[in-house]
């Protein structure tokens, strides 16, 4: 396959419609999914530079067009054998939270325009103690997809590109806020250390969900039961790529209804790139701020909610 590009590709200008492009690939024998919107380029393999103490992970660095980028080595990072024959070896060059990484994988298949409410969420026994590394499960022609947790093997690999505690310290001593917000992460390792922060900050009444679907019939539910929007919900925090439904879907949701007028959305994802940001605006989300930054998305709580 040639090295192909997907910047400013046009793929799904329209917001809020829940769906995403899913390139297969394969590692081993088995069939994996990434989200095109991480993508930055496909590429050829050609064999990195090695790099000492490195680690086990990581198979080298290698620089195209003059930019230096880690290559992942994912036969490793998913605990599988390597291969022999590498003639069809390809780098998935991803982009998000700010960084450029190099995936090695053995094959590249395709593209597919899934709906987010076709995508499985792993059940406890593949995600068991938070060291599984699927999003989802996917059913595509009949093959079973699973869609892996890239920045959850970054975060592995350098622990610097989570979310870190000492932002929030570094906020100096802060009051407890009395006010509710609604958090959407599909991410059980993500959503434990956005409550840790958060409370920390002083906003401890928080209410965890684990996709757009489960949060949506959440303030649904709030709302017919007679809570109101200031008192008995004051913001909603979501990420963007969940199973069953997804952040932007979430947004416009909760956006076009009126009973929800005046209620802050605030999206906090990985995928906070120009693209993004204009899907974000065109759905009238309040603020859309990239992770690992929790710091930034404290200090916009407490502009939005006071």
């Amino acid at each position: 396959m040639a090295e192909e590009t997907f910047n400013d590709t046009g793929i799904l200008l329209e917001s809020g419609t829940n769906e995403l492009e899913l390139l297969e690939f394969v590692v081993g024998n088995q069939h994996y999914g990434i989200n095109v919107a991480k993508i930055r380029e496909l590429c050829p393999y050609q064999p990195p530079t090695p790099v000492p103490n490195a680690h086990e992970f990581i198979e080298g660095i290698f620089m195209p067009r003059d930019m230096l980028m880690t290559v992942v080595d994912l036969s490793k990072a998913l605990g599988l054998p390597p291969t022999g024959d590498m003639s069809g070896d390809m780098y998935i060059i991803t982009n998000f939270n700010r960084l450029h990484t190099a995936f090695h994988v053995q094959k590249v298949l395709g593209i597919h325009r899934v709906s987010w409410e076709d995508i499985a969420k792993p059940d406890s026994t593949i995600a068991a103690s938070g060291k599984g590394v699927a999003t989802g499960i996917a059913k595509v022609a009949g093959k079973i997809i699973i869609v892996l947790d890239f920045e959850k093997i970054v975060a592995e690999i350098n622990p610097e590109t989570g979310l870190k505690l000492s932002e929030i310290e570094g906020l100096g001593e802060r009051s407890r806020r009395d006010c509710t917000i609604l958090l959407a992460e599909d991410s059980p390792l993500l959503l434990e250390m956005l409550k840790k922060c958060l409370t920390r900050a002083g906003y401890d009444h928080l209410i965890p969900t684990t996709n757009g679907q489960d949060a949506w019939n959440t303030l649904d539910r709030m709302i017919k039961d007679g809570g109101k929007v200031g008192v008995d919900i004051s913001c909603v925090i979501t990420d963007i790529e969940m199973p069953q439904m997804d952040g932007h879907r979430l947004a416009k949701l909760i956006k076009t209804d009126s009973r929800f007028e005046g209620l802050p959305v605030v999206i906090f994802s990985s995928l906070v790139n120009e693209e993004m940001k204009r899907k974000g605006e065109a759905l009238g989300v309040d603020a859309q701020l990239s992770k690992p930054e929790i710091g930034r998305l404290v200090r916009q709580l407490d502009l939005l909610i006071n």
